[in-house]
């Protein structure tokens, strides 16, 4: 059974694995019969047909087994990102190996060797941690320039021919006017004086026309009352308004009452008289 090598997808053949391969690709090179037969296929035949299936088969099962190492090494890898700052030297060397096999670095480890650069080290130690750094970065632009690409090729096939940058408008230009500056303000101060000539004109016959006297109403048409507010009544015509003197005369005053000594005398004299 072939043998995973490495997490890119290698693979470790056998004598015998080579040989049935080696036969194989033979046969899918030069698909007519090569070998004497017997029968319908032949034995030889027939016990090469048996060899390429199980080789068949187990190429898919190596290549199973390649991706359960591979996911196995980023559990790991994740494993280990998740431990820092404490496990640093174990992440960087699994971080070393994934890139052997053809890991892209994610942000998740760009973040961390960033804090490690940052971090107090030794001299070589921060020398490779920062050389690791550089080295992630160039992968990690690379990859993100390759699916950018990527994206852009689709987008142009789907729209059925090559995306074209699109041109910026161009403003129309303004255009002098026959003459220049003297040209333009000539039209101008000819423009006012015709205005200004024009309202004097009308002024002029304003002033001439006789004022129209205001026609009165006929007879047949009346005008329409006015509405007067609520609560208020219409004054009576042709009765005048009373003053207030008329309408509280003053009141007369009363002759004071003679005094006793008089009303006395007064009685008296009535008395011998009588």
């Amino acid at each position: 059974m072939p043998t995973p090598y490495g997490s890119r997808g290698g693979m470790a053949f056998s004598a015998d694995e080579l040989r049935v391969l080696r036969r194989a690709l033979a046969i899918a090179l030069q698909p007519d019969p090569v070998t004497p037969s017997a029968g319908p296929l032949g034995p030889d035949r027939a016990e090469e047909v048996q060899d390429c299936l199980r080789l068949a088969e187990a190429v898919d099962e190596a290549v199973r087994e390649g991706g359960r190492l591979r996911a196995f090494l980023l559990d790991e890898l994740a494993r280990y990102r998740a431990a820092l700052p404490g496990a640093a030297v174990g992440y960087l060397e699994q971080l070393q190996g994934a890139l052997a096999a053809g890991y892209e670095p994610l942000a998740e480890d760009l973040a961390a060797l960033r804090a490690l650069c940052g971090s107090a080290a030794g001299g070589g130690e921060a020398t490779r941690r920062r050389a690791l750094l550089s080295h992630c970065e160039r992968l990690a632009e690379r990859g993100v320039r390759a699916r950018l690409a990527e994206r852009a090729g689709e987008r142009a096939g789907a729209v059925g021919g090559p995306v074209e940058p699109r041109t910026r408008p161009v403003a129309p230009r303004l255009r002098a006017l026959p003459g220049g500056v003297s040209a333009a303000s000539g039209t101008a101060a000819q423009g006012a004086a015709r205005r200004g000539t024009g309202a004097a004109l009308q002024s002029d016959e304003q002033k001439r026309e006789p004022r129209k006297k205001p026609t009165p109403p006929e007879h047949g048409d009346r005008e329409e009352p006015k509405r007067r507010e609520p609560g208020r009544r219409a004054p009576r015509p042709g009765r005048p308004v009373p003053t207030p003197a008329e309408v509280f005369p003053p009141k007369r005053r009363r002759p004071p009452p003679p005094p006793e000594h008089e009303s006395r005398l007064a009685s008296g004299a009535g008395t011998r008289s009588a």
